[in-house]
Parts: C-alpha cells; sequence; structure tokens
C-alpha cells in the first residue's frame, strides 16, 4: 500500500516537474518562431475600442493597471516591475513605440489571452475592465 502511495505521489512531481521544464521551454521556441516578437492576430485590429476618449474608464483603468500590471510591468510601463525581472521574455515596455503603435484590438487581445509568463485576464476581468486598460496604456506613452 505505501509503495503504490509512493507510487502517486512520484508520479504527479514527475508530472508537475515536465509541466514546469516544458511550459517555459516552449514559450522560448514559440517566440523564437515569431522573431521573439508576440503578435496578436489581424483579427484583432478589427476590435474597436468601445470606450476611447472616456476619461472615467481612463481612471478606472489606471487603478485596475496598479493592482493587476505594475508590479510586472513596472509603476510607469516600462518593463522594469519587480516580478517582471525575474521572467524570461521579459514584460513589454509599454511605452515603446512597438506596443503603442498597435491597435486598441490588438492590446485588447494580448490582455484578454496573454502569453507565458503573461497572464490573461479573460476569466479575470471582464470586457469593460479591458478596455479600461487599453485606455490607460495609451497614456503611458506621455
Amino acid at each position: 500500500m505505501k509503495n503504490l502511495e509512493w507510487s502517486r505521489r512520484a508520479r504527479a512531481a514527475l508530472r508537475i516537474g515536465i509541466v514546469l521544464f516544458v511550459l517555459p521551454l516552449s514559450t522560448v521556441v514559440l517566440s523564437a518562431q515569431n522573431g521573439g516578437v508576440w503578435k496578436a492576430p489581424a483579427s484583432a485590429d478589427q476590435l474597436r475600442n468601445p470606450l476611447k476618449g472616456n476619461e472615467k474608464a481612463t481612471l478606472a483603468g489606471k487603478k485596475l493597471y496598479a493592482q493587476y500590471c505594475a508590479i510586472c510591468h513596472g509603476n510607469k510601463g516600462k518593463g522594469d516591475g519587480a516580478a517582471g525581472m525575474a521572467l524570461k521574455p521579459r514584460p513589454a515596455n509599454l511605452t515603446s513605440p512597438v506596443v503603442q503603435k498597435q491597435t486598441d484590438g490588438a492590446i485588447y487581445w494580448k490582455i484578454t489571452y496573454g502569453n507565458p509568463p503573461m497572464a490573461a485576464y479573460k476569466e479575470t476581468l471582464t470586457e469593460e475592465q479591458r478596455w479600461q486598460l487599453v485606455n490607460f496604456i495609451r497614456t503611458l506613452a506621455r
């Protein structure tokens, strides 16, 4: 009985070890295939920001950013947050032209679906909250 229990634990530990090894490796491989650039699908460019220009939404996005994003992307969005320093690839500099030239829809899509180590927020944040974040991210370039 003890051997059977140990065997179950060993198999579970092995599965966890494999996931912890393969997931980061697959992220590196996928990034390398895309030239290290994470691109949203072309269909994301068709998404229109229903809150564009809405100051209240932008202020709400600022609060959400402080709660969910600043830890990795930094308070000013430069990709220099405390938790982000240990991530590979490093968090994006949200003030950069590379990010700011993307459509609102592409940024919204990236927030929604993520790309490890970037978390996906589809289940965590409402659609409105994700658009609020897009509005705030636009202010970081100023």
